[in-house]
């Protein structure tokens, strides 16, 4: 949005004030909030995580993968994709396996359990999905899913465009480039 957009519009969110106003809290706040009833019916109901069902909704979608297309997919790093597969793997639900030129290069898929854990569990996310946006119109929830793309068009510009320094890690050293 350029200054003058900006400058025009009077919505909190254009013109920020305070924490509240900032869209990426409030987005973290909906998370949140809208993302424990999925985690309870996940791990009480199912017994799985958050990022093991992001594995297997990825895989169940986009068949096999190699791990680093399924770490830019989930957006987690490599390390964290890396344990979520293992734990997958570990549980039946998918299975590793080494091309057949390159032992380097493993590729991920879903079991059949996998298959079936996925197509049990991914209609209830959907009915939670549902009920969330029960509270409005079809028209906003149209014009919500257009203005979602662009702000994921936008924040993905920023991304590769960024010039500022890399985030720190917990000690305070620089985290390692890619």
């Amino acid at each position: 949005m350029s200054d003058a957009v900006a400058r025009a519009c009077s919505s909190r969110m254009a013109q920020p004030r305070m924490l509240g106003d900032l869209l990426l809290y409030r987005l973290g706040r909906l998370v949140g909030a809208a993302g424990l009833p999925a985690a309870r019916l996940f791990q009480g109901r199912y017994g799985i995580t958050r990022r093991e069902w992001r594995m297997l909704a990825l895989l169940a979608e986009g068949g096999a993968m190699h791990p680093s297309a399924l770490a830019v997919q989930a957006q987690l790093d490599r390390a964290r994709t890396s344990r979520a597969i293992s734990s997958v793997v570990a549980r039946g639900w998918a299975r590793r396996s080494a091309h057949a030129s390159d032992q380097r290069y493993a590729l991920v898929e879903l079991t059949e359990a996998g298959r079936q854990l996925h197509a049990q569990l991914f209609p209830e996310i959907a009915a939670l999905n549902r009920q969330l946006l029960g509270a409005l119109p079809p028209e906003t929830v149209d014009a919500l899913d257009l203005a979602l793309q662009r702000l994921q068009a936008q924040a993905e510009h920023m991304a590769a465009t960024c010039a500022l320094p890399k985030a720190r890690g917990r000690r305070g050293r620089a985290r390692p480039g890619p």
